[in-house]
């Protein structure tokens, strides 16, 4: 007789200890920028930002995807959100301003995308979409080119612009769902799903 029951997840992995760091580091970065410790502070923002990358990468290469590990790193990206936004209005402000409407532009549908899964899921998305991967990895590129060498117009726009069509391709996603499925990879494979359905 088969058992049944469903095979428990191995929680101890290198990519669940990588979004855990970032879920600890919090209270430890927030600190660093509310005592205005800039250069503290960007180091450990970007090494935050590199074990998102990593934690993503090993998971997929090396079989390590969880539901558990997928709900931690949306946790943990959110919070590396908050950390980033806070960085740039307390460090970084100045070069900002000329340009601010356009980062209160991807604030608003940030906080749409994660307000909309909370109202209708109960919970932060966890869908690690392509478009979103890829949005992380431009947006450390900038932060780093940020903190390291200065800000460029150009760069940032980049930025906001992809950040947007991401966030706006989650938003689809979410009211296109009826339930919360983590690791979806873009809004082209619901939708092909929903025919072949």
């Amino acid at each position: 007789m088969q058992n049944s029951q469903p095979k428990k997840e191995n929680l101890f992995t290198i990519p669940n200890f990588l979004s855990a760091y970032r879920l600890l580091a919090f209270p430890w970065i927030l600190y660093l920028a509310l005592t205005q410790q800039e250069n503290l502070f960007a180091i450990f923002l970007i090494i935050n930002l590199i074990t998102d990358v990593l934690d993503g990468f090993i998971a997929r290469n090396f079989n390590m995807q969880t539901e558990f590990g997928s709900r931690l790193d949306s946790i943990a990206d959110v919070g590396t959100y908050v950390l980033a936004f806070l960085g740039v209005f307390m460090f970084k402000f100045t070069e900002f301003q000329p340009y601010i409407w356009a980062l209160y532009l991807f604030i608003g549908v940030f906080l749409t995308l994660h307000l909309l899964s909370l109202i209708k899921f109960k919970r932060f998305s966890s869908f690690h979409l392509y478009s979103m991967k890829i949005g992380g990895y431009i947006q450390g590129a900038f932060f780093l080119v940020l903190f390291a060498k200065g800000f460029y117009p150009a760069f940032f726009y980049f930025m906001i612009a992809w950040g947007i069509l991401a966030f706006c391709e989650h938003i689809s996603i979410q009211l296109l769902s009826k339930s919360l499925k983590s690791n979806v990879k873009g809004l082209y494979w619901v939708l092909k799903n929903k025919k072949e359905n």
